[in-house]
């Protein structure tokens, strides 16, 4: 039978998010309903609500969660009623041609539930990221649910569904860090401070955290920085080759998504070095370089795409990771909240008050 349960849902662009009654169908072959935990409050939920990605209104918000699989559809095999969840976006379909190339991180064919979540009314809702976990349920593909150590609270856990795992795979897959590394990190909200930990955990010597506000300098030195530029102060290439005996660093990451901080990664890094972009842009911007310092430069510009994850493969080992305490995830948790929280823990994140808010339920 179809249940009804609370979620949050943006109604129209720019309009505050209401907490309402949703219908769950049952799952058929291929999908999944899991009783969310915990969710954290990420900006690409507020881009949703602000229409920076479509205009499918109404969006059930949320996705970087974590939960327990309820029930499972016809020949569900890879999870089973009971497991302990985190929810991802990147469902890899197995048959495209990039999984045909044994690189499934790539795939470009993801996959969602096939049936939809709706409005008491019959109104057919756009689950976030084709997840929607503001909600006290969620239906989502089967492949879109990895198994993890219940061990790990679901407050922390869940935020490996997105951000944070965006930023540690920038530098540990897609930078490919490695054991006495020099990186920068552009940017110190929650994606920029996740890559600071991915670079301290892949073994790099040097960590440069930079950004233009001194407390979200202050919170990257809990995540590995081992130096801090403030770059409304001085000039950030300058200061990282001051630190790096003037010569820059083997990574630099952006995880903001403007030309400007692109542009400060490209002359921050070292002959040879790896510029890595995770930072999301909007899709008006555009960055200008000299073709001749492209070329003469070498090394690799590279974008990270949910951290060139692999969630089968890096859930479980980051989560390892976090119960022998080599992995900050606590840290990124500001507040805990209630569904009904989410329009204020929008304010505190544009306002940069926080780095995450998470919803349990």
């Amino acid at each position: 039978m179809p249940q009804t349960v609370k979620g949050v849902i943006a109604m129209a662009k720019g309009e505050p998010v209401t907490v309402t009654d949703i219908v769950i169908p049952d799952p058929i072959a291929g999908e999944a309903v899991v009783a969310i935990k915990a969710c954290g409050v990420c900006h690409t939920d507020l881009h949703y609500r602000e229409g920076g990605i479509n205009d499918e209104f109404p969006f059930l918000l949320g996705h970087e969660a974590a939960g327990v699989v309820e029930s499972v559809g016809e020949g569900v095999t890879d999870v089973a009623v009971g497991d302990y969840v985190i929810l991802n976006w990147r469902a890899v379909c197995g048959q495209c041609r990039s999984c045909a190339k044994g690189k499934p991180q790539y795939c470009f064919a993801t996959h969602n539930a096939t049936q939809k979540m709706t409005l008491t009314d019959g109104t057919e809702l756009s689950p976030a990221l084709g997840i929607g976990a503001f909600c006290e349920k969620t239906l989502v593909a089967a492949g879109q649910c990895t198994k993890v150590d219940e061990a790990a609270p679901p407050e922390v856990a869940g935020l490996l569904g997105c951000g944070v795992m965006a930023g540690i795979g920038a530098a540990i897959n897609t930078g490919e860090v490695g054991r006495g590394d020099t990186v920068a990190v552009f940017g110190c909200g929650g994606v920029g401070n996740a890559a600071l930990e991915g670079a301290r955990i892949a073994g790099a010597r040097t960590i440069i955290a930079v950004d233009i506000d001194d407390q979200k300098l202050e919170w990257a030195k809990d995540f590995g920085a081992t130096h801090t530029v403030n770059s409304s102060e001085v000039d950030a290439v300058e200061a990282i080759r001051e630190l790096t005996d003037g010569n820059g660093v083997d990574v630099a990451i952006e995880a903001v998504g403007l030309p400007q901080t692109y542009e400060q990664a490209f002359y921050a890094r070292d002959l040879a070095g790896t510029v890595v972009l995770v930072g999301v842009p909007n899709p008006e911007m555009k960055v200008e370089l000299p073709f001749i310092e492209i070329f003469g430069r070498g090394g690799a510009l590279k974008s990270s795409w949910y951290g060139d994850c692999l969630p089968s493969r890096d859930f479980p080992m980051l989560i390892d990771l976090f119960l022998q305490g080599r992995l900050n995830l606590g840290g990124f948790v500001s507040e805990t909240i209630d569904l009904d929280a989410v329009e204020e823990a929008f304010h505190k994140m544009h306002k940069g008050e926080v780095l995450r808010s998470v919803v349990t339920l």
